[in-house]
């Protein structure tokens, strides 16, 4: 198989460089430990991140989040009464102390409670720990999320809001967690979940793996919570898939790289 990592990487970075400036490697006088400020990021890595956020906006979203949430998935009486033993306990909302394991835990829980309602399980719990989080973290762009939930999360909306507020890096590490817990139900219920996508989301995908990482990659001279993320995403940048088939291969052999990206970022 073609190695589309490598050609997605390549688009990624044309497209990067059509925005001009400096690449990470320009600014190696950079202190990698430094508290994220936003205003010390680099004009033109400011404008490589906006760019990247652009191109990811402007793909299709992973399908069986939507057709979760849209009825498109039914199950039946007799797979309801089979719950899920993979989605996260709300309880998990206490062990999040820091701000960056509050974000991660937010969109975690979120994406586990749609799940959740799908086999007709009690969310009492998700509904009040996701408002706990929203709570403690008081971030406006996050209360737009939970207005109206995970689809807007890479919105334009979203994504000014948090510039304005100072927390692009928070952002991303959203961004991250959303991809990898959906990525983990994947694979734990590839069965019933992997119909969802087509050729071309699976495409998309891939595409939006490599996207991240560049927007990842950029960030990390500048928080160090980042490194943490970039080292969990790692095992992920190995997915190389175009097609269903292709997909369901490459999910079988990186399950574990999976679920041990999914425990990293959300303790």
């Amino acid at each position: 198989m073609k190695n589309i990592k490598f050609i997605l990487m390549a688009a990624a970075i044309a497209t990067l460089a059509a925005c001009g400036g400096k690449t990470q490697s320009q600014t190696e006088g950079t202190d990698s430990v430094k508290c994220f400020e936003q205003e010390q990021i680099e004009a033109a890595i400011r404008v490589q991140l906006d760019s990247i956020a652009g191109v990811i906006r402007n793909l299709k979203s992973l399908p069986m989040l939507e057709q979760t949430k849209n009825g498109k998935i039914a199950l039946t009486d007799a797979e309801k009464q089979v719950k899920p033993d993979y989605l996260l306990d709300p309880s998990i909302a206490d062990e999040a102390l820091t701000l960056s394991e509050k974000y991660r835990t937010l969109v975690a829980l979120s994406i586990d409670q749609a799940v959740a309602e799908l086999y007709d399980m009690d969310v009492t719990g998700y509904n009040e720990a996701t408002a706990k989080l929203i709570a403690d973290i008081n971030d406006p762009a996050f209360r737009i999320f939970s207005e109206k939930g995970e689809d807007v999360l890479e919105s334009q909306e979203i994504y000014d809001a948090e510039a304005a507020a100072g927390r692009l890096n928070l952002f991303w590490q959203a961004v991250a967690t959303s991809l990898v817990e959906q990525m983990y139900i994947l694979t734990q219920n590839t069965d019933k979940f992997l119909p969802c996508f087509d050729d071309e989301a699976v495409a998309n995908l891939t595409y939006r793996i490599a996207l991240l990482q560049g927007a990842i990659d950029r960030l990390v001279a500048y928080d160090p919570d980042l490194v943490e993320v970039s080292e969990a995403l790692s095992p992920l940048y190995n997915l190389n898939s175009l097609t269903v088939d292709e997909l369901k291969k490459d999910l079988e052999s990186m399950s574990d790289d999976i679920a041990s990206a999914r425990n990293n970022l959300v303790k």
